[in-house]
């Protein structure tokens, strides 16, 4: 009769051995793979209705913050070196900086009218925001946040991208449909290069020799030589693009474009269209492993993540997420993708490695843009 007792108590030590070993797995599951303990990774999602920004808990998987910014939020990006969080209002005329550990916005910076983006110098010592409204570019110092210097380019400049060398910004602007070639150091204006019609979106191979320009205008891509600073041409694609991601040895292109409903692969040494990939519905925004290997497509009509096989040209089976996915994110390490919802309000979280639906975060309304930050 004693032997029960015994036995009872040996199966529930074996048992609760098992409950702790499953919630450790779990728990390894959903930890990303470059965390250590006591180090958070959080992303920041911008509300461009409610003038917010959300933090996202990226290891309790839980929004945990809202963060007042100012009105029509947008840009959002992580410094490189510091912990902060910046980005733009559009409607105010200012670039916001965010403190990720106190959650704080420490400084709002005049930048002119209507910016829509930030992009840093390599070293993170500054930040260049292009005011799309007031036709000027700023350099800003990121340790002090004030403006050093301003200038005049184009009508309606949409951003102003750092080449990799550090060297130079290349400013499309819109209404003149030409791009403006920047001394980065001095903001001096080195060269005006006609493209084709309402340029916005800006990829520089690694090399810094060539730039690709999309045309919200055309059904184009320029290709811009950044050593003799001239057009080399206005590639045909057949509609427009409406994302561009480059292969990380710069040999590749891929562009989607909703009005085909794939997507097209650009040869950078030849500078040609080499193959189309049809995908979906509205493919709309992308986003490259570092690996090369997995290209996500986001389908903004379908509420779905189209994964493609990048070296294959294979698509695989589609991931439902919420409503009008758009821009997406790779966690550090590429654990997760996370890809924002327009039009349901919340943030969906896939786990790359099985390529399934993890969760979906409920964000603020109309959530446009997202940046991740370990610190």
């Amino acid at each position: 009769m004693k032997i029960f007792p015994r036995l009872n108590a040996r199966l529930v030590f074996l048992l609760v051995l098992l409950a702790a070993g499953v919630f450790w797995q779990v728990a390894r599951e959903h930890r990303p793979s470059v965390l250590r303990p006591g180090v958070r990774m959080c992303a920041y999602v911008t509300n461009t209705a409610d003038g917010t920004v959300t933090v996202v808990d990226l290891v309790r998987l839980s929004s945990v913050a809202t963060i007042a910014v100012g009105s029509t939020p947008s840009g959002v990006r992580a410094h490189p070196t510091r912990d902060e969080i910046w980005g733009v209002s559009t409607d105010g005329g200012y670039a916001w900086v965010i403190d990720a550990r106190s959650g704080q916005v420490k400084a709002r910076i005049p930048v002119g009218a209507a910016p829509f983006a930030v992009d840093f110098s390599s070293d993170g010592r500054r930040a260049y925001v292009a005011g799309s409204g007031s036709g000027t570019v700023s350099a800003i110092d990121c340790a002090t946040q004030k403006v050093l210097a301003s200038v005049r380019t184009g009508r309606r400049p949409w951003l102003a991208r750092v080449t990799p060398d550090g060297k130079r910004l290349l400013v499309p602007n819109r209404d003149d449909s030409t791009v403006s070639v920047l001394d980065a150091a001095t903001l001096a204006i080195l060269a005006t290069i006609p493209v084709a019609a309402h340029p916005e979106s800006v990829e520089v191979l690694p090399n810094g020799l060539e730039a690709f320009v999309t045309a919200a205008g055309s059904a184009q891509i320029s290709v811009l030589d950044l050593k003799q600073l001239a057009l080399l041409t206005n590639l045909p694609l057949g509609s427009q693009a409406s994302d561009l991601v480059m292969k990380s040895d710069g040999g590749e292109l891929y562009v989607p474009s909703p009005a085909t409903h794939g997507l097209a692969i650009l040869n950078t040494w030849t500078n040609e269209v080499t193959e189309h990939v049809l995908l979906g519905d509205t493919p709309s925004r992308a986003c490259l492993s570092a690996d090369d290997r997995y290209l996500f497509v986001t389908d903004a009509a379908a509420g779905r993540v189209l994964p493609t096989e990048i070296a294959f040209r294979h698509a695989l089976p589609f991931i439902a997420v919420g409503r009008r996915p758009g821009v997406a994110r790779f966690s550090p390490g590429d654990d997760m993708l996370l890809v924002v919802n327009e039009d349901s309000d919340d943030l969906a979280v896939i786990r790359v490695r099985t390529q399934s639906l993890l969760t979906m975060i409920p964000v603020g309304h109309r959530p446009r843009d997202l940046a991740v930050k370990v610190f």
